[in-house]
């Protein structure tokens, strides 16, 4: 003879007719499991970025302006300095 009751063996069918979980009034976090992914359907608003992986030969404008834009500073000594090179490290 098993050890549960009536009322137990009925909950028991009943979560797995319906699906629901028999818990011990503690969050679970089943909710949150239930619901579907919100990553693809974000995904798809924006539009996918052109690179290297879909055509070869592609230049993106926005890496040559920060090249360009790094260059220009350099020529005016404005680069950020190396790990190390810093203020703090020039005072010795």
């Amino acid at each position: 003879m098993s050890t549960l009751s009536r009322a137990q063996k009925v909950a028991q069918a009943a979560s797995r007719i319906f699906g629901t979980h028999i818990g011990n009034g503690l969050q679970s976090g089943r909710k949150e499991l239930r619901k579907n992914l919100a990553g693809p359907k974000i995904m798809s608003w924006y539009q996918r970025p052109i690179g290297k992986d879909i055509d070869p030969l592609f230049v993106d404008p926005e890496v040559e302006r920060r090249k360009l834009k790094i260059e220009r500073l350099a020529r005016r000594g404005k680069v950020t300095p190396k790990k190390g090179e810093g203020k703090r490290a020039k005072k010795k």
